[in-house]
């Protein structure tokens, strides 16, 4: 969302923690890992319990266990955490585990090369999209984007596809959870843009992000709802906005990008 008024909490918003099954030891570890994901390779306790809210006594429980299991790489010399090679495990299991990052891949290519744009896959995660490919079309203008990077979901075209592919419900709870999120000056127009790309979804089959989130890209993004509807992932094409006219996008980038999907869905039948 940009501009958060407050520091990375312990839980996502959106997490119920007074559920009877929500284990609140596991959430805590967790987010202290979600702490390095912002680029820094190296955290000492205090700088993780200012990030999390975290007492400070708790942080250093937490990260004792997390380097004996693996998750995180204690450095006596700079008395500060790294991430593990445990968590890279994590991250081979789940591309093997995942058929449509493969499914999409030379899909995907083929229309970056066409488009001479990056073409990307995301998903979900907290108030941000974590991508899980990104497919380069332009040589002259490379986006400093990878798969594992997280962007905004309010500003983007892959966060307003997500949001666009909600049910109302959950739809209105995300931007409850967004203003919060938050600064008060900058929600008026974060919320508009977000309201514009659900009603352009509808009205196109895909909605846009002309230089919302970066003054010099023009994106546009298309959700994919598994077949039980229990998944979103969202697919975006995004370039410079010398090449990337609205009226480019609408007439021949926004179409294929769709087809796109239906190509994905129809290969995986839903299933990812």
């Amino acid at each position: 969302m940009g501009n958060p008024k407050r520091k990375l909490d312990a839980f996502s918003p959106s997490i119920d923690e007074r559920h009877p099954q929500f284990v609140t030891s596991i959430a805590r570890a967790f987010s202290i890992l979600r702490c390095f994901e912002f680029g820094a390779q190296h955290l000492g306790n205090q700088e993780l319990a200012r990030q999390t809210g975290l007492p400070k006594a708790t942080v250093s429980r937490l990260t004792f266990t997390l380097s004996s299991l693996g998750y995180l790489t204690y450095s006596a010399a700079l008395e500060k955490y790294s991430l593990g090679t445990a968590v890279l495990s994590l991250g081979h299991a789940f591309n093997k585990g995942n058929d449509v990052v493969a499914i999409a891949r030379p899909l995907m290519r083929e229309l970056a090369e066409y488009t001479q744009s990056a073409v990307m896959l995301a998903a979900a995660d907290g108030m941000r999209m974590v991508l899980l490919e990104v497919c380069q079309g332009d040589p002259t203008f490379q986006m400093k984007l990878e798969p594992g990077a997280r962007v905004p979901h309010g500003s983007t075209a892959l966060g307003r596809a997500d949001l666009a592919a909600r049910p109302q419900e959950v739809f209105d709870r995300n931007l409850a959870e967004f203003e919060a999120e938050c600064e008060p000056g900058l929600w008026p127009k974060i919320r508009s843009g977000i309201v514009r790309a659900r009603q352009d979804y509808e009205n196109y089959g895909f909605c846009f992000s002309l230089g919302d989130w970066n003054p010099d890209v023009f994106a546009i993004g298309v959700p994919m709802v598994s077949a039980d509807r229990s998944r979103v992932l969202a697919f975006n094409c995004s370039g410079r906005v010398s090449l990337m006219t609205r009226e480019k996008l609408v007439q021949d980038f926004g179409p294929k990008l769709v087809a796109l999907r239906d190509k994905v869905y129809e290969m995986t039948e839903g299933r990812f």
